[in-house]
């Protein structure tokens, strides 16, 4: 797990590491069942307080992204939890959304737009 905490970000940065850890999971980089460093190995790595990491690990938890396991530890959800996989949907539906307004622009038709979207289906 890679972060980088920004001293000149307008985010907390229990904020920055909870958005940094939610976008590696959304994006398959953080496996679910992955063991996340523990609280007090974040917080010496990125030399913050351990009630920051805290924050960001109970925030994740409460959102569903993470899991904590009495005496183990932080873990990855799987990616079939319902959060994750809403957050994922969500993430193709804004997706989607783009390609139709640049479409619009471009005035290509919704036959067309079908169509492309077969072929890229096909490639993928």
């Amino acid at each position: 797990m890679y972060l980088v905490i920004s001293n000149s970000s307008n985010l907390p940065i229990y904020e920055q590491i909870k958005e940094q850890i939610k976008s590696q999971i959304l994006k398959g980089e953080l496996v679910e069942d992955e063991k996340l460093p523990s609280l007090r190995q974040l917080a010496k790595d990125l030399k913050i307080s351990v009630l920051t990491t805290t924050r960001a690990y109970n925030e994740l938890e409460e959102e569903g992204f993470i899991t904590s396991q009495q005496g183990k530890g932080f873990f990855v959800m799987p990616r079939s939890s319902g959060l994750i996989h809403e957050q994922l949907v969500k993430k193709v539906e804004n997706s989607l959304n783009d390609a139709i307004e640049g479409a619009r622009q471009a005035e290509i038709s919704d036959e067309e737009l079908f169509e492309i979207l077969r072929l890229l289906l096909k490639v993928m």
